[in-house]
């Protein structure tokens, strides 16, 4: 495949690093070169952030592969990869950019190296945009299990907006094979809980605060669930200051969502936890089995899967959408999304369906 290059343009739909993101690593995993032109072009600071340019350098390091255009504010990238390797990799990018984002673009080509990755990342874990740290840990991780992945995180330092100075340490065994997923029956939402946590020098009366507004929000449609919210003050694993919240639902088939929200300076702390409750009851009423951020996290992995996947989810998001199209142009995986055929009319219920590829590895 090694002969073909695909041309992306980087500014359609979502239009952002998550078209780099998806794109790098099918790129990677199948040996294909990739050239990214338009590179979000119609951002208020187009071209590749400091944490694009780092989720890049990291995927280029774990295939030996050559990199083009790759500095802050670049618009077009080409990617030409080797063969993925595993061993230890870093990844700073020395801002708050996000270490979830850092691990989006490189575990799946972790799973498919030759031997087992010991990825360290290091920037924001808890920031604005991006999934926070707690999310992938929580919910992420146990999901991506179903498709056969095994992987531990190890989170050993928090890092807040503005300075960052996280640090994560992720270890990936390889895969043969990944394994299609079903997640279509929702089942009851059995188990609902959370963290409130202040770092630096906020007062801890801050994560009492949204607690306290996040549960009464949630009680004002659940009232049979005990929620239980710790409220915690980070102390010595975290760098610099910050606030915010994750709320976690569990369903009986083993369906996990959240709700998250992170404080900002002259933002009450109770809107801070309304925020995070009523984003978890809009991913619970539209009876899917995922909710809107892991969505878009799980196409690469359905498209690369040797079988068909089903989810059932609410309203199809346009960074689902993105993924979609990116890995329908990258990879021969062909999705197709329907209306969920079991709920009324008007109902944002629907089904997405892929027929991976079945990629194998071929260190293994």
């Amino acid at each position: 495949m090694a002969a073909t290059t695909f041309e992306m343009d980087g500014s359609v739909m979502e239009g952002g690093g998550q078209i780099l993101r998806v794109s790098a690593a099918l790129s990677c995993i199948q040996g294909a070169s990739i050239k990214i032109n338009k590179i979000r072009a119609g951002r208020s600071t187009p071209g590749l952030r400091p944490q694009h340019l780092s989720g890049l350098e990291l995927v280029r390091d774990m295939c030996n592969g050559n990199l083009e255009g790759a500095t802050v504010g670049s618009s077009e990238i080409a990617l030409t990869p080797g063969k993925i390797k595993g061993g230890n990799h870093i990844a700073d990018t020395q801002t708050a950019g996000s270490v979830g984002l850092l691990m989006q673009v490189s575990l799946p080509c972790a799973l498919f190296a030759h031997g087992p990755s010991v990825l360290c990342l290091k920037g924001g874990t808890n920031a604005e945009m991006a999934p926070q740290i707690d999310y992938t840990m929580k919910v992420f991780k146990p999901i991506m299990e179903r498709f056969g992945v095994q992987f531990d995180c190890d989170l050993r330092m928090r890092g807040y907006y503005p300075k960052g100075g996280g640090e994560v340490v992720i270890k990936v065994n390889p895969v043969k094979e990944l394994s299609p997923i079903n997640l279509t029956e929702r089942g009851n939402i059995t188990k609902i809980y959370g963290r409130a946590f202040v770092a630096g020098v906020l007062p801890f009366k801050l994560a009492k605060d949204m607690s306290t507004a996040a549960v009464r929000t949630i009680r004002k449609e659940i009232k049979d669930l005990y929620i239980n919210i710790q409220s915690l003050q980070e102390k010595d694993k975290a760098c610099g200051n910050g606030n915010g919240i994750i709320i976690i639902a569990e369903s009986s088939t083993g369906c996990i969502f959240a709700g998250s929200a992170l404080g900002k300076k002259g933002v009450y702390a109770d809107k801070v936890g309304i925020e995070a409750a009523e984003m978890l009851l809009r991913n619970l009423r539209h009876n899917g089995c995922v909710d809107e951020f892991l969505q878009d996290q799980l196409i690469i992995f359905m498209a690369l899967a040797n079988g068909t996947s089903r989810m059932r989810t609410g309203p199809v998001t346009l960074h689902t959408q993105t993924a979609i199209h990116v890995a329908e142009l990258l990879t021969n995986a062909k999705f197709v999304i329907r209306k969920a055929e079991d709920e009324p009319g008007n109902t944002d219920t629907y089904i997405i369906e892929c027929q991976g590829v079945g990629t194998t590895n071929p260190g293994l």
